[in-house]
């Protein structure tokens, strides 16, 4: 029995060796590190959201761009639009005029009565004063105004005939107009000292 009791008593030690290995082992890594296969599918599932939610901001960010590209391109097609076309509406409304001086040149050619033809042109005059009126353009006043730069462009200074001319608008030698309250032709005038 000595030899049955050694072999029980060699196989507990060995059991208990074991176990005792197995503690230590344990010990040695730390509380998070128990269950390495849990962590990895945790991670690969966030991992996984954080994938998706990548490929939804790009594919925002590439759908914002092409919005933003087509944009910018419609725009700039409007723009040149505008440019090529802006003036249309200002022509459309000349064109009257333009059919009214052609009806007085052809009736100039056989009138005989040059207060008519006076008169005809004075009309046509009126109305396309009116129509630049009616399109913002403006005639610059300049009859005994004084002279102010940001309208007038003096061409010209004479001796004043009387005292309170001096500093004034004597004559316009060219009319000058502005479109919406924005200067596009100084008046040119003589200037009384």
């Amino acid at each position: 029995m000595d030899k049955k009791e050694k072999t029980i008593k060699e196989e507990e030690e060995i059991k208990v060796e074991g176990r005792s290995e197995e503690k230590a082992a344990s010990e040695e890594q730390p509380k998070g590190q128990e269950t390495p296969k849990h962590e990895e599918k945790e991670e690969g599932s966030e991992l996984q959201k954080i994938q998706q939610e990548l490929a939804e901001q790009k594919d925002k960010f590439l759908r914002l761009s092409a919005e933003f590209d087509n944009y910018r391109k419609r725009t700039m097609k409007e723009k040149a639009e505008l440019i090529l076309n802006g003036g249309e509406k200002s022509i459309t409304s000349i064109l009257p005029v333009v059919d009214d001086l052609e009806r007085a040149l052809k009736n100039m050619e056989t009138a005989t009565d040059v207060e008519a033809v006076k008169e005809g042109v004075q009309l046509i005059y009126n109305k396309f004063m009116n129509v630049l009126g009616q399109n913002g353009v403006k005639v610059i006043e300049t009859q005994e105004q004084p002279l102010n730069t940001d309208y007038h462009e003096a061409i010209a200074v004479i001796p004043a005939p009387e005292e309170e001319k001096k500093g004034k608008i004597l004559d316009c030698v060219q009319t000058g107009y502005t479109l919406n309250d924005k200067v596009i032709r100084h008046a040119k005038v003589v200037v009384g000292e």
